[in-house]
């Protein structure tokens, strides 16, 4: 019989959080969870985070997962807005971290390009292809939940793969970035 794990994705926000669980065995992935914390009605940024961290320590309490999936903050014009969410992330993170949980990082196009093969796919593209694809019944109103379990599914596909983020603009930088690879 084929060892089963858990992987929790989140999406981190100070809006709304969501998040995701699937259970992998061996080849096949089945849908545990999803739903989001709403942090609309809260107006200091720093009991925020501290609810981000407690329910995500929460979810991992409760399902124990093996691995964790996060998506990471894009780069928009507002630098409030990433640093916000920048923080967010880093909350979910320490979380999964303070419970010895691995954690991974995608991009959103990443993600994206994973569920649906379009890494400028819409939310909806997403979440209906996750629909299909672990037989959803139905889909949650906001769609920050379905790209917590996007994350889950993504870092199945990518079989908890790093993303890369590393750029080389010249001979000179590759050498300097991979001095270990140079005999």
């Amino acid at each position: 019989m084929a060892a089963s794990k858990i992987i929790l994705g989140v999406d981190p926000g100070t809006t709304i959080m969501g998040f995701g669980l699937i259970e992998v065995k061996g080849a096949e992935m089945q849908f545990i969870d999803m739903n989001e914390l709403q942090l609309t009605k809260i107006s200091d940024p720093y009991v925020k985070l501290k609810m981000i961290y407690e329910r995500t320590v929460e979810l991992i309490d409760r399902f124990h997962p093996d691995e964790m999936a996060l998506e990471a903050p894009f780069f928009g014009k507002n630098v409030q807005s990433m640093l916000k969410l920048g923080r967010a992330q880093g909350v979910a993170m320490a979380a999964g971290l303070s419970r010895q949980i691995p954690v991974t990082e995608y991009l959103p196009k990443k993600i994206k390009m994973a569920i649906t093969g379009n890494g400028n796919a819409s939310k909806e593209q997403v979440a209906k292809m996750l629909q299909g694809m672990l037989g959803l019944k139905s889909l949650p109103k906001n769609l920050d939940a379905t790209d917590g379990l996007a994350a889950a599914v993504c870092h199945f596909y990518n079989a908890g793969k790093p993303e890369t983020t590393k750029a080389y603009h010249s001979w000179s930088s590759f050498i300097s970035q991979n001095k270990d690879r140079i005999s």
